[in-house]
């Protein structure tokens, strides 16, 4: 398969419009109802996500826990996800889209508001288990939920709010648990993002609108076929390791930022929560990576994307905090540029009969970086410090870089 590097068309994944779209669609509801009910599902999902994330060091203290087994309040959640975002959006192939992403979002709030009444951190984990599950239905379904609803001529549109409220979400989340855990607890802290979480939820179930109903549902083995083409494409494996290298690194700083800020460098942390403001810079870097492929191609610049996530990890090593917060806003804008083409790369190589299968792939190898890498990297920080981690998140997107490298020769 040839490799069109120089199509803007790359930085969305919102660019796998089906072509199963009822044609009379983007006229049956105004688009501004879907791009609402879309975005308050992604401010729900990802705000619950990683909710836990400014509240580690609390936790390990509350249970007296290492950094390692502390993440796994995060990494199980997103392991769980990786593994049902595939299968759920399968499901939602027979059973319709909005069914699946109204109860995923009411689900996953209705357990983040059970979240703080975990007596135990094993008993918590577990909950989080079924969170991650019940998140699954949002970004397994929604490209081809907006594909189908919109059409060609409205996606574009909806998609980037779509973007815009999962980061928002992200961020909302880590800094609401952040700032409210002195006055709280992390109990309290918890319970206001699982508020949160069921407002937006409801907004979901209350305007996003249902599908035409098709003449014909594809049949499993149709299915099937479509997920092993999305499986066995060179171009396509690049952008699945590029998904799952970036993530892990991305998550694994993540993870330990709240330690390294509060224990090595001794903020409060309120104060240190503020880092996740970085993460704003997600939204800027999506939003232009668009421009950058149709100016540079695909191959340079998410090989500068991945490439600026390196430098910016290495601009945290020094034991300063303004250093440290230039380091992350510098990495996060890095690997968000880098997702933000892959991703769209993804969908504009996806063969036709395999555009949901690859998103499910894609998604799934993202969300399964994101459990493997985080965990991974806080044992590491755990037993050797902040300065292996950098190394090791370095060798680990120089990894992601050969294989942006090997799609180019595909």
């Amino acid at each position: 398969m040839s490799v069109r590097s120089s199509a803007p068309a790359g930085s969305r994944p919102g660019a796998t419009a089906t072509p199963a779209a009822s044609p009379t669609a983007p006229a049956a509801v105004p688009a501004r109802r879907v791009t609402l009910a879309v975005t308050a599902a992604g401010l729900c999902s990802f705000a619950l996500l990683y909710a836990p994330q400014p509240l580690l060091p609390q936790l390990a203290e509350e249970f007296a826990l290492d950094p390692g087994r502390a993440s796994l309040a995060i990494s199980v959640a997103t392991g769980s996800l990786a593994v049902a975002v595939l299968p759920l959006a399968v499901l939602s192939e027979i059973v319709g889209r909005k069914p699946v992403i109204v109860a995923s979002v009411l689900v996953s709030a209705v357990l983040g508001l059970l979240l703080p009444l975990a007596p135990t951190f094993d008993a918590l984990l577990v909950m989080r288990v079924l969170q991650g599950v019940a998140i699954a239905g949002f970004p397994g379904v929604a490209a081809a939920y907006l594909a189908e609803r919109l059409g060609a001529a409205g996606v574009a549109g909806a998609v980037g709010a779509m973007v815009a409220g999962n980061t928002l979400g992200g961020l909302s989340g880590r800094l609401s648990a952040g700032f409210t855990t002195d006055a709280f607890g992390w109990h309290g802290a918890l319970a206001v993002v699982g508020g949160i979480g069921l407002v937006c939820a409801l907004v979901t179930a209350a305007f996003l609108p249902g599908l035409p109903k098709r003449a014909t549902r594809p049949k499993l083995r149709d299915v099937g076929r479509g997920l092993l083409a999305a499986a066995s494409d060179r171009v396509l494996l690049a952008q699945y390791v590029v998904a799952m290298v970036a993530m892990g690194s991305f998550v694994a700083l993540y993870n330990v930022a709240g330690f390294r800020l509060t224990g090595d460098l001794g903020l409060h942390p309120a104060t240190a929560s503020l880092v996740f403001v970085a993460y704003a810079g997600g939204a800027v870097a999506s939003s232009r990576a668009g421009r950058l492929v149709a100016r540079f191609g695909r191959v340079r610049t998410a090989c500068t994307g991945l490439a600026l996530t390196i430098a910016g990890a290495v601009l945290t090593l020094p034991d300063s905090v303004p250093l440290v917060a230039a380091g992350f806003l510098v990495l996060t804008l890095g690997f968000f540029t880098a997702h933000s083409v892959a991703s769209g790369w993804a969908a504009a190589e996806a063969p036709p009969a395999g555009r949901g299968q690859a998103g499910g792939l894609y998604n799934a190898c993202y969300y399964l970086g994101s459990s493997i890498g985080g965990a991974a990297g806080a044992v590491l920080y755990g037993h050797a410090g902040w300065a292996w981690l950098v190394v090791a998140v370095a060798g680990a997107l120089a990894v992601g870089i050969l294989a942006i490298l090997s799609a180019r020769r595909a």
